[in-house]
């Protein structure tokens, strides 16, 4: 549950950096984040979920 908080925390950043640096308009955006809301509710959100998990366990492990 923390991971995914910090990603829509992070993501959410991005795209507010995004629309006021001029990169990406509020009616693009809106339709992003519309289609980001949708596909949560398809069958595909759990593959993803699975790859973004497999992800941040990989970045975890790496070791500086």
């Amino acid at each position: 549950m923390a991971i995914s908080l910090s990603v829509v925390l992070l993501l959410a950043i991005v795209l507010v950096v995004l629309i006021r640096g001029g990169s990406i308009k509020p009616g693009p955006a809106v339709v992003a984040v519309l289609f980001g809301f949708f596909l949560a509710s398809t069958g595909m959100a759990d593959d993803i979920q699975r790859f973004l998990n497999s992800i941040a366990e990989t970045i975890n492990s790496i070791q500086f």
